[in-house]
């Protein structure tokens, strides 16, 4: 499926969407250039999914990861693998825990053959005019239609 976000408020709208379709288990890997809107993507994310829109959402970026506790004792952690060169970190960072709950990635390229099978891949891409982007979304099929 291909969108155009006219601006923050649609891309807001779908992590909003994202976030009423994720359930423990899944992971959504965010792919696209730095400044594509990822961390944007994700931190409306994560305020949707915790039903709180003044939730303080820092980008992991030097943490590498940033987990939360969401309704109904769901965690969702968010990944920003950057600075990793390949997949051999991630034991130290918890990913297998991490999977039992929802896992946003940015930079999914990092994981390597731990890419989860099924997972939802949203491609950013900058749009026309500043705040716009283009998106490409692949997975989920049947739960987006």
């Amino acid at each position: 499926m291909q969108m155009i976000l006219a601006d923050l408020a649609a891309t807001e709208a779908l992590a909003a969407r994202l976030a009423g379709l994720a359930r423990p288990g899944d992971a959504i890997l965010l792919e696209g250039p730095l400044g594509a809107g990822k961390s944007a993507l994700a931190r409306a994310f994560l305020r949707f999914a915790a039903g709180d829109p003044a939730l303080e959402v820092p980008s992991p970026t030097f943490t590498l990861v940033q987990s939360y506790d969401l309704p109904g004792g769901i965690m969702a952690h968010h990944y920003d693998l950057y600075r990793l060169e390949g997949p051999g970190g991630l034991a130290e960072l918890g990913w297998d825990e991490a999977r039992e709950g929802i896992v946003l990635v940015e930079w999914p390229d990092r994981l390597g053959k731990l890419a989860p099978r099924g997972a939802l891949r949203v491609t950013l891409a900058p749009g026309d005019s500043e705040d716009a982007r283009e998106a490409l979304i692949e997975g989920w099929e049947g739960r987006l239609a």
